[in-house]
């Protein structure tokens, strides 16, 4: 029986292990190319699948959702922008609270719509805060959620949002620069976040090179998320697991 995806990504944590997982945002256009993706994916042996985004149309979740079932075994995610993003085809689903803003619909009040209907499901579900950084380009979840990301700069607020989201019971904790951002988390701020708290960090947006993949776990991230940049160039999931590959081997070489 394979283990739940919260325990599999503890495990890793507890192991030292970096993962990879490959952001699906199941639009119209973008599912043509899926099949290709699930090829790569699959050859270079992905950690997981994170499949969501701020504006999508539920049949085509659940059509991309059940293509990753028929084509892979690696678990799939849901990474909702909003209370209808729900299907039964994927494995879990992070209950992100975004807690980097101040709109009480997407600290609480879109988790009320949603508990209902998620309480009806087999999905596992995994609390998670969730934190928008600048990345230096529109933000469409700031957009939606009409909140304002973390500025890079501000390390500070990032560490103490960072210790009341573990204090408060998350299990995960997400920093997103967003899709199409110019730059990626500031690794100083992963590196001061990590050396608090003891949750898994995910991070994603605007990770482009194996260098800057090297660099953002280095300062601590466990999880590192690829999107929109995979779309333009679909050879960077073999950079980036290539590097995650790497640097297990060193880390289990050194311990």
């Amino acid at each position: 029986m394979r283990k739940s995806v919260y325990d599999q990504i503890i495990d890793n944590k507890n192991q030292g292990k970096k993962s990879v997982a490959v952001l699906i945002d199941p639009d119209h256009h973008k599912l043509a190319n899926l099949e290709a993706t699930l090829t790569i994916a699959n050859r270079q042996h992905v950690d997981y699948f994170f499949v969501g985004g701020s504006l999508i149309i539920q049949d085509r979740m659940d059509e991309c959702l059940r293509l990753i079932r028929e084509r892979s075994s690696i678990p799939a995610v849901l990474f909702p922008g909003n209370c209808f993003q729900i299907s039964e085809y994927a494995d879990a689903l992070l209950f992100l609270s975004l807690i980097s803003g101040r709109n009480p619909e997407y600290l609480i009040g879109k988790h009320v719509e949603a508990a209902p209907k998620l309480h009806m499901t087999s999905l596992e579900i995994i609390p998670t805060g969730y934190m928008i950084i600048d990345g230096q380009n529109s933000n469409t979840a700031a957009y939606i959620s009409q909140t304002m990301p973390i500025p890079s700069d501000k390390v500070e607020i990032a560490v103490a949002t960072s210790l009341a989201a573990e204090l408060l019971g998350f299990k995960l904790l997400y920093l997103d620069a967003g899709s199409g951002a110019q730059k990626a988390v500031n690794p100083e701020m992963i590196s001061r976040v990590s050396a608090l708290i003891k949750i898994p960090i995910i991070t994603g947006g605007g990770i482009k090179s194996g260098s800057q993949a090297i660099s953002l776990f280095k300062a601590g991230a466990d999880i590192l998320v690829i999107g929109n940049a995979i779309e333009k160039d679909p050879s960077l999931i073999v950079e980036l697991t290539g590097v995650a590959r790497e640097y297990n081997f060193a880390n289990q070489k050194d311990a």
